[in-house]
Parts: structure tokens; sequence; C-alpha cells
């Protein structure tokens, strides 16, 4: 019995000095997938552009102005005064959300007033962008690109995967933080 204990040891010893084993390189197949699926996306965000560009020569009584983050808008109502929110601010606005072909999906019953603390609370990425380039009592149209309303998810109601869509917002309120 003595033997075999000494054995054992002698194994396990000679298995704990073994050299590590290299890692296996990258799965190739999750690589491709990535960049098959950034191409998608880019695809999607050239496609919706196209579309609002579409929409926006066909509407040639509207003055839209592109911004920075994707989406498209044009003052409905403007105000001469331009206090805009910013962040910490309280602000109250109404909204309605359209498909592209001005279909509306949820209108300002169904959504009601929304107060909001302008970048404090979580809110859909188009509406947290709109708000702050709205003046009190300016309504506004809003083209924007699926990845800043529902994305790839959709809202499992009546907004489909992917799906650009245009929101009327009026500002009806800002209180201005200390």
């Amino acid at each position: 019995m003595r033997n075999y204990s000494f054995y054992f040891l002698m194994i396990c010893f000679l298995i704990s000095c073994a050299e590590p084993q290299a890692r296996k390189p990258i799965n190739e197949t999750k690589i491709s997938f990535l960049k098959g699926s950034v191409q998608r996306n880019k695809d999607i965000i050239k496609k919706q552009q196209n579309q609002f560009k579409k929409i926006i020569a066909r509407d040639s009584t509207l003055d839209y102005k592109a911004s920075s983050t994707g989406f498209w808008y044009a003052y409905l109502v403007s105000s001469d005064e331009r206090v805009l929110p910013k962040r910490g601010d309280l602000v109250r606005f109404n909204y309605k959300i359209e498909d592209l072909d001005g279909t509306v999906l949820y209108d300002e019953m169904e959504l009601g007033t929304v107060k909001y603390l302008v970048d404090k609370e979580e809110l859909l990425p188009a509406l947290r962008e709109a708000v702050k380039i709205l003046s009190v009592n300016e309504i506004a149209t809003f083209l924007f690109p699926s990845y800043l309303c529902y994305g790839y998810q959709g809202d499992d109601e009546k907004v489909e995967i992917n799906q650009p869509l245009r929101f009327k917002i009026k500002l009806i309120s800002h209180s201005i933080k200390n």
C-alpha cells in the first residue's frame, strides 16, 4: 500500500509541473458574425436616412435640419424666445408617434403629458434628444432612425423591428434648475 501512495504522489507531482496549455484561437465565426452585424446596422441606417431624405424632399413647406445624432427635425411652431432645457431642468411635453407614412401609432391622449428631468431620468433616446432643442410652446416634427427609438426589438405592440418613426412634440413647460 505504501508503494502505491508513493507512486501516486510522484504522478501528481509530475502532472502539476506540466507546462500550461496554449489558449485556443479566437473563434472566427464570432468575428465574422460581428462584422456582419456591423454591416447590417450600417445598411439599416443608410436605408433610413434615404427614407428621411425622400420625405424631406416631398415636404417643401418645412425647413428640416439635421442633428449630430442622426435625426432630422423641423419646427411647426417656433418661438423667438430660445431658452432651451439643460441637464436637471424639469420639462413637460406632449407627443405623438407616427410611422413615416403618417399613420398615427400612438396619439397624445394615449401617451399623456410627460414630466421629465432632463438627462436625469430614463426616457426613450429620441425624446431625450428632442426636448433639448425645443423652447416652451414650440412644436416640431422629428424623423428618428430606429436606433434612437425602439431599435431591433420594436415595442411588441405597434412599432415594428428597426422601424424609423416620426414624432410630433410640443414642449408645454420648462422649469430651470437653480
